[in-house]
């Protein structure tokens, strides 16, 4: 079994074979460690080998764990994202720990996000959710709905408006996986003549990361690839003590 070291560095140079085949040039793709229901350990580990910026989708959970970093590991400026979906009641703690969300996807958790970020943190950065496949079971906005979200969170100024996120259609061919892409990147580059920060695509895991890199993703959600298997047992993932 390989290590997280060894499967971040697999990982590292697939993002950087895909670049290459795509003719994208620089470090413009972030591997964000999607480490929900992982242990504090398992995240330790991670950092040695290089790795930042950590996914988390569950509000207790993922403001746990920011806060035991925040305490035991404050030289490591570790990035933490929200990627999970946001209930209004629990917008608080998202707001007050995090540095990215990636799932905005109404007017009210983009208001109460404002509203309820910290004066003494910089800017939350947001992502609009589209679900670009249409499917019910699925979060996000329809194309049609991303400008009026888009000029609210620009409009508020404890948000910074960063780009798009979409889970698409789970499918395994790769012509399939970039048609999905390609549809969300294009609607990203007509976000961004209008917004100039909105320079990010948050899309991409470890089944079809290629296929988003080739379309333009600028950060890959990876959990399992870099984990293992996730476990769910209560409890699992909370800090201990040291």
């Amino acid at each position: 079994m390989n290590t997280i070291k060894e499967n971040i560095l697999a990982l590292q140079a697939r993002i950087n074979k895909a670049k290459d085949t795509s003719a994208r040039s620089g470090d413009d793709v972030l591997l964000l460690a999607v480490s929900k229901t992982k242990p504090v350990e398992a995240i330790i580990e991670a950092m040695g080998a290089g790795q930042r910026a950590f996914g988390e989708n569950y509000v207790q959970e993922g403001t746990d764990k920011v806060q035991y970093f925040s305490e035991h590991f404050p030289q490591q400026d570790l990035e933490w994202h929200f990627i999970g979906p946001i209930q209004s009641n629990k917008t608080r703690p998202v707001a007050e720990n995090f540095s990215w969300v990636h799932t905005v996807d109404r007017a009210k958790i983009a208001q109460r996000l404002n509203d309820q970020r910290p004066d003494n943190l910089p800017p939350l950065q947001v992502l609009i959710q589209v679900n670009t496949s249409g499917e019910s079971s699925k979060s996000g906005i329809s194309e049609n709905e991303i400008a009026e979200l888009a000029r609210l969170i620009s409009s508020l100024p404890n948000l910074t408006l960063r780009g798009l996120m979409s889970i698409p259609e789970n499918v395994s061919d790769h012509h399939s996986q970039f048609a999905a892409f390609h549809q969300l990147a294009t609607i990203q580059k007509r976000l961004q003549a209008d917004y100039p920060s909105a320079d990010t695509l948050s899309m991409g895991m470890t089944g079809d990361m290629e296929a988003a890199i080739e379309a333009g993703s600028t950060i890959v959600r990876i959990g399992t690839a870099i984990f293992g298997a996730r476990d769910y047992r209560p409890g699992n993932s909370r800090p201990k003590e040291q």
